[in-house]
């Protein structure tokens, strides 16, 4: 489990392919000594475990779904990716909780400014973009954000100076993919109820007002 409050940018150094899979070698300012052996560490949003580390650096295997459903399959030795280490108990959870399980990608399609702040528009197939809603929270690339408006097929979101900061969105260009992982509370909601993707009941009641207030949501 994650926060989407990212720890620091590193580099990535190597995608090196194999059959099937891959291996990552990304350089981060984390200290040697601090890394376990089998630990998840959040990679632009996607949830991978460290298989080695040393010499400021660390590898991390990456499966075929992983190749599939983001990002990292296109990534370059250079290139600039977030980072975040895994959530303790006791810790503050101060974005939103976040699984690391990309669910698909998106695309930027527009970015303004706006006030102290910039908001960015991505582009997100129906079938993903159904999961947000305003007010909402999203996962893009490991950044937890908020939703500020929601179109058929698009979304925006509005970045604080502190965040184009200190993430990869400050230099990100437009048509730049990037990995989204959606609400999770979202996923469920549909899945238990008629009309959702997974829907297993025809018999289940439909979510509605009449519904929550029996149910004492309100």
């Amino acid at each position: 489990m994650f926060t989407g409050l990212i720890e620091s940018v590193g580099v990535v150094r190597e995608l090196r392919r194999a059959t099937g899979s891959a291996i990552l070698t990304v350089t981060a300012p984390f200290v040697d000594a601090s890394y376990l052996l089998g630990e998840s560490i959040a990679v632009n949003g996607a949830c991978l475990t460290v298989v080695a580390f040393g010499g400021g650096s660390f590898q991390a295997d990456v499966s075929p779904e992983t190749l599939a459903c983001t990002t990292l399959a296109a990534v370059k030795a250079g290139q600039r990716v977030n980072l975040e280490r895994a959530l303790r108990l006791g810790d503050r959870l101060g974005g939103h909780i976040v699984s690391g399980h990309v669910d698909t990608v998106a695309t930027l399609l527009g970015r303004r400014n706006d006030g102290n702040a910039q908001r960015l528009t991505f582009a997100l197939d129906a079938t993903f973009n159904r999961f947000l809603v305003e007010k909402g929270s999203v996962a893009i690339d490991g950044i937890s954000l908020t939703v500020n408006s929601v179109e058929a097929e698009a979304f925006t979101v509005a970045i604080i100076p502190h965040t184009l900061h200190h993430t990869t969105l400050a230099a990100m260009p437009i048509g730049q993919q990037v990995n989204i992982e959606t609400d999770l509370i979202a996923k469920y909601v549909l899945r238990l109820f008629p009309g959702g993707r997974d829907a297993a009941s025809s018999e289940r009641p439909a979510l509605s007002l009449d519904f929550l207030a029996k149910h004492g949501f309100l």
